[in-house]
């Protein structure tokens, strides 16, 4: 049966006007097991009842800033007043514009006293500029162009005359007389050659060539047939085919004769005796009866080369010990001196790096370099959001810190210039439990800013780290959609977000219970096992909707 609770909320709504309740009766049936679980640990009656009203109080206020609904108004007036002013701008720039261009146009194309206008008039006007200098040049008598055509092509002048068909000394005249007198000659030359009457022409001449190649041809051919039958002829033994047989018959006869055991001077022969002679020998060098075979001398280096191996390693292992030794005074005079800080800080950095491999996302270590604010090298690393995440390359800051007496206040102005001077939207901020501020719970968030208690020697404090992680991840991606002005369902993230610090300080709580009274923690073993499936669930929620967030309309 599910603890059912009687609430009667005395405190103030969403909104404080008049028309609202006082006081508003709810009755709430609760199926959640960590809600029951944390409700039961509260004796029944009023500390229940103000427990649960003051966890339904900051839900409602986390819910309410998750929608954006606080800073709406705000955002509405101050976009009004912005637009009002560019407006105003505009208009005011429209009309210097437009009053600027007509004044210029006026001065130019005004049809009475524009500038245009009155050289246009000038131009073309009857005895103006333009119709003088045409008179003067185009004119019908006196003109230069009438005159000029008058001089090279009148009645009187050479051309025509030259031209004329009448004139029998003119260029067609001549023309004619040449053409008649060239084809004539040309006539008699073509006739002359083409002519068996002339014995000189190039047709008689063609005629006995084409006669003498003929005859000699024919004996040629004759010849070369002779020479070729008798080449292929077995009655000559000169004959290319007769030789062809011989050497074929020869060829066959030696190579009977060379894969043939009978012969000892064979190719076969001798190669069964090669390998023979080798066999014999791969046995006498794979034989351990022979101090001087190969495998006998492989044995010796083996064994000699074992010996030295041993040397070494007992050799190696004197070293390893020196070496460890080495490493455990230096570790030890690191954590006494300021040195052991850079090597925490290292560590965070190296597995927050481990971490964004995962998640694609990109580390970037700044401690050496100085930000956005001058001389200022505030911010050990940031963490840049991959391509893949909801919110790429939104950034998030990270500050490691092994001093001893570093209070939470020094803590959070020193994350809160670390953001600013690095360009991000959320700090993530880790202390070393060696020197962490007592009171401190392992994993808490302040505003933009998620504070890590971590244990460089402890390897079940890797959990802590990787939560705030994502917790810093979820932080980013909200920061990053509230600052584009959209409108998302954080309800999810809100509610994984305050699951993980509540599971992480149970978890703190239980784990140190547990390690005090190990002989009868069997129950704590148990809620320290659900309760780290129940983080590694609510991780999988939250980097589910901090992966695929998409904007919804706000109720």
């Amino acid at each position: 049966m599910s603890p059912q609770l009687r609430l009667a909320s005395d405190e103030g709504g969403m909104t404080s006007t008049d028309d609202l309740p006082l006081s508003l009766p709810l009755e709430l049936v609760i199926r959640d097991a960590d809600t029951i679980a944390e409700l039961c640990s509260y004796s029944e009656g009023d500390l229940r009842d103000e427990f649960a009203r003051k966890a339904l109080r900051i839900g409602v206020i986390a819910l309410r800033q998750a929608r954006g609904q606080i800073d709406a108004e705000l955002v509405r007036k101050e976009g009004d007043r912005l637009l009002t002013t560019l407006q105003v701008r505009f208009e005011d720039h429209a009309r210097n514009i437009h009053e600027r261009t007509a004044q210029t146009l006026k001065d130019y194309f005004d049809p009475q006293s524009g500038r245009l206008q009155e050289r246009v008039d000038r131009l073309v006007r009857r005895d103006g500029e333009l119709e003088q200098v045409l008179r003067r040049q185009l004119g019908q008598d006196n003109s230069e162009l009438s005159k000029t055509l008058s001089r090279h092509f009148g009645t009187e002048s050479d051309l025509i005359k030259w031209l004329s068909p009448d004139q029998t000394t003119g260029l067609l005249g001549a023309l004619r007389g040449a053409l008649e007198e060239q084809l004539g000659v040309q006539r008699e030359h073509v006739l002359k050659q083409f002519s068996l009457d002339n014995k000189e022409g190039a047709l008689a001449r063609f005629i006995e060539e084409l006669s003498l190649r003929q005859g000699v041809l024919s004996d040629q051919l004759q010849g070369q047939i002779e020479t070729v039958v008798k080449e292929f002829s077995l009655d000559d033994e000169t004959s290319a085919l007769s030789r062809l047989v011989a050497n074929v018959e020869r060829a066959q006869r030696t190579i009977t004769r060379e894969f043939s055991f009978d012969e000892d001077a064979s190719a076969l022969s001798r190669l069964k005796r090669m390998l023979e002679h080798t066999n014999s020998a791969i046995e006498g060098h794979l034989s351990l009866d022979d101090e001087d075979s190969a495998l006998a001398r492989l044995k010796r280096e083996l064994l000699n080369l074992m010996e030295s191996q041993r040397d070494q390693n007992q050799k190696f292992q004197e070293e390893v010990k020196v070496s460890l030794q080495t490493m455990i005074a230096r570790k030890q005079e690191a954590a006494r001196s300021t040195r052991h800080g850079i090597d925490f800080e290292s560590a965070v950095l190296e597995l927050i790096a481990m971490e964004a491999q995962k998640t694609g996302d990109i580390l970037t270590l700044t401690g050496s370099t100085t930000g956005r604010i001058k001389n200022c090298k505030k911010g050990d690393g940031t963490l840049e959001l991959g391509p893949e995440s909801a919110a790429p390359g939104q950034r998030i800051v990270i500050e490691a810190k092994e001093v001893a007496g570093y209070q939470l206040l020094a803590a959070r102005d020193e994350i809160d210039e670390a953001r600013k001077n690095r360009d991000a939207l959320v700090g993530l901020f880790i202390f070393s439990r060696k020197t962490a501020p007592a009171g401190v719970d392992p994993l808490f968030r302040v505003g933009d800013d998620v504070f890590v208690i971590w244990d460089i020697d402890d390897v079940t404090c890797d959990l802590n780290l990787k939560l705030g992680i994502s917790l810093a991840r979820a932080l980013a991606v909200r920061q990053q959609k509230q600052q584009a002005d959209q409108s998302a369902d954080f309800q999810a993230i809100d509610k994984a977000i305050l699951d993980i610090e509540k599971a992480v300080n149970g978890l703190e709580e239980l784990q140190t219970s547990a390690d005090a009274v190990h002989n009868h923690s069997e129950k704590m073993q148990k809620r320290v096992g659900l309760m780290k499936k129940e983080l590694a669930k609510q991780i999988g929620i939250l980097r589910e909707h901090t992966h695929n967030l998409t904007p919804v309309e706000s109720v």
